[in-house]
């Protein structure tokens, strides 16, 4: 069987959006091909090439038919009733309905009857013809432009006809100037888009292209003839691995060890940027590596795209690469234009860097007064006064013991105090993301203690997913207490998330208190900690203390189940709200051996039954049991059973043993299972029903300390 031709699709356009180019690039191609595949134009076994360049959005998709093939289409016309009379005669309402499909009254005798719901119904069969490749087409890349993920639309003029004459307006990403459509060698003209007809002309480089316009013969050939005759890689990925091999091959040529730095978002842009790439080596004055490293390698990045050099113990180098998007026999002048316009970036740090110095960071302190932090919240100098009683109340609660009595109090307080001041530094100001960096800096400078150095730059720590966590003590707990300052502000003045906004980041500051309390092991409880958050508001908001303990439960959930935790111990975990969430791994630990144990379903079962039972009692019940009024044999079995289990149990609970502790309950299955086959509950004798009930609220006491089991319960 003979394969279809492959097509090809290219929008040419302005340079596009680099940090978009690649989700741009993308989702044309994917769309392109979906559309096809619905119209049947492209089958399961047609695969994808999507090519995006700064210039370009292409697809090349394989075996792609001319036309698709016909299919055999039942088509509901009517109850039988209503399209036919008693002696089986069309009705008018059949006829019309006929008509309107392109048949007539002969078809009736071929009509299919089908039941449909209580009715009996008419189906009309017929064969629909296969759209062509052009009708299909001109849709499915309609629908790929609508459809694309574009950060900001522009709004640009084309000339043409139009209800204004000589020019008409276009919307896209970027101004589109060509379009290229075949099938195999075939150019399939019909195609519009953007107001642009399909031809099969491209351009290549700007100006190392070696004929302009390019010809594309065939749909095969679009990458081979882009690269030997236009001077572009059109493909994002292989112009990636052109630009990380030249990157690589450039350090081994400078030698030492050195390496470029890793930044993956940075490959990226840099690869949106270029059509072929050439990598350069540069270098700058060694003088300017007195100023944090930190400082070189982001004006480098961000403003020039550069990528620094490493040594091998991680210190910057004073040499960088630059990914050219020309190729001149004689680099010199590339090279030295870049050193050019580099060595103004890094003598403005520097500057930045020696006049920030003049300035201790506490007599930066007052002018956080004068910074607005929120309208309802006050200034910046507010809330470092905030942070300040938060991280006071932390301290304490965690205990002098546990923590080194006055001096780590003296250093907490400290830090807090100083950790916005950087946030009016020159530096910061040119660089916000430098912030804390430029803090723990400035306070070595200032010749003040390394903990606190370190708690001014940990303090905004975790700032993502997988980012480490504060280095010591101090940082811990200047870091929880500015992201509680922020979590129950924000709440309390009802400033929360919604869909996909989260301006304050209160999901990433949820997640980053959750981590320091679990991997930090620390022993607090989670509605104290909020609860103790209040007081240093004031009257400025609203105790929402409830919704904000739901909102970090939520993401503990959500953080849970992506470490591979099924949902329903999860769930049968955080049913009781576990206050210290550093307990909560060893609970499903626990409870996933508990699950793995044969008595686990019977007890499961079991346990949602009494909770059930005790949600029906008139009040509430208390876990208490007169011996004297045990009847049955098999309540008095159970009562011996949980005299023996229930402080064996409670001991390995108050040891931390969770795991053990729910296997020394899975011998109270069989007194369980006895009880409810043998003993009436809801006895007709007050007492002896209060009694029955006091024996379950202790079984049900007993089995929930670590997670609700009847939420193991399939559902």
């Amino acid at each position: 069987m003979t394969s279809s031709p492959n097509l090809l699709v290219e929008l040419f356009v302005e340079e596009l959006p680099p940090k978009a180019l690649k989700k741009l690039g993308d989702a044309f191609a994917q769309v392109l091909l979906q559309q096809l595949r619905a119209q049947g134009l492209a089958g399961d076994g047609s695969q994808l090439t999507a090519y995006a360049s700064p210039r370009r959005l292409a697809a090349l998709i394989s075996d792609v038919l001319p036309r698709a093939a016909d299919k055999q289409v039942s088509q509901k016309l009517m109850p039988v009733a209503v399209g036919l009379s008693a002696d089986g005669q069309p009705t008018p309402a059949l006829l019309k309905k006929l008509a309107a499909l392109g048949a007539d009254a002969s078809v009736v005798p071929q009509l299919k009857r089908a039941q449909d719901g209580k009715a009996e119904a008419l189906f009309y069969d017929s064969t629909a013809a296969g759209v062509s490749l052009a009708e299909g087409l001109q849709k499915a890349l309609t629908e790929s432009i609508a459809k694309l993920p574009i950060p900001k639309v522009m709004t640009y003029q084309l000339e043409g006809n139009c209800e204004l004459p000589g020019w008409s307006s276009v919307q896209f990403v970027r101004p589109a100037h060509g379009l290229v459509a075949l099938h195999g060698t075939e150019v399939l003209l019909s195609i519009e888009a953007l107001g642009l007809k399909a031809g099969n002309t491209t351009h290549g480089h700007r100006f190392e292209a070696l004929v302009d316009p390019l010809l594309i013969t065939d749909a095969d050939s679009y990458a081979k003839t882009l690269a030997e005759q236009g001077a572009v890689i059109a493909s994002f990925d292989e112009r990636k691995a052109e630009i990380v091999r030249q990157l690589q091959a450039a350090a081994e040529r400078v030698g030492g060890g050195v390496k470029p730095i890793d930044d993956e978002a940075l490959l990226d842009e840099v690869t949106a940027l270029v059509e072929r790439p050439h990598v350069l080596v540069c270098a700058f004055e060694k003088e300017f590596l007195d100023v944090p490293q930190e400082c070189l390698i982001l004006t480098m990045k961000a403003n020039q795209k550069y990528f620094p050099l490493l040594a091998a113990d991680g210190a910057l180098t004073n040499q960088f690469l630059v990914v050219s998007n020309i190729s001149p026999a004689d680099a010199s002048a590339v090279t030295g234009g870049n050193e050019r316009v580099v060595r103004p970036r890094l003598a403005d740090a520097k500057f930045f860097f020696d006049q920030d110095r003049k300035k201790t960071l506490a007599s930066r302190v007052d002018a956080l007064d004068k910074v607005v932090y929120h309208n309802k919240l006050g200034t910046q100098g507010e809330r470092v006064q905030r942070v300040r009683a938060i991280a006071k109340s932390i301290a304490q609660q965690l205990g002098a013991t546990a923590l080194g009595a006055t001096q780590l109090g003296k250093q907490v307080d400290q830090a807090a105090q100083l950790a916005k001041t950087d946030l009016i530094t020159d530096m910061v100001g040119e660089f916000p993301e430098l912030q804390g960096t430029m803090g723990r800096y400035y306070a070595l400078n200032d010749q003040l203690d390394t903990a606190v150095a370190d708690a001014i730059e940990d303090h905004y720590k975790p700032r993502f997913a997988g980012d480490v966590l504060p280095r010591g003590d101090v940082g811990v707990i200047v870091a929880l207490a500015d992201k509680l300052e922020t979590l129950v502000g924000m709440f309390g003045i009802g400033n929360l998330p919604t869909g996909d906004r989260d301006p304050f980041a209160l999901r990433r500051h949820a997640l980053g208190v959750i981590r320091m309390l679990v991997e930090k092991d620390l022993p607090l409880d989670l509605d104290t900690l909020l609860v103790s958050t209040l007081p240093a508001f004031g009257d400025k908001i609203e105790d929402a203390s409830t919704a904000l303990s739901d909102f970090i439960y939520d993401r503990l959930a959500g953080s849970l189940r992506e470490q591979g935790f099924g949902a329903q111990e999860v769930e049968a975990v955080l049913a009781y709200r576990p206050q210290r969430l550093a307990d909560v791994q060893k609970r499903l630990e626990a409870v996933r051996a508990f699950a793995a144990l044969p008595e686990a379903p019977a007890l499961a079962a079991a346990n949602k039954r009494v909770g059930n039972i005790l949600k029906k009692a008139d009040g509430p019940v208390r876990a208490r049991v007169d011996e004297a009024l045990l009847q049955e044999q098999a309540e008095k079995d159970l009562f011996a059973a949980l005299q023996t289990v229930a402080p064996k149990a409670e001991a390995q609970f108050a040891e931390g043993d969770y795991t053990a502790s729910l296997q020394t309950l899975a011998a109270l299955r069989t007194p369980v299972d006895a009880f409810f086959e043998h003993v009436m509950v809801n006895a007709e004798d007050p007492a002896l029903k209060a009694n029955r009930l006091g024996l379950l609220a202790t079984l049900h006491e007993a089995m929930n300390r670590i997670a609700d089991l009847s939420r193991l319960v399939a559902a």
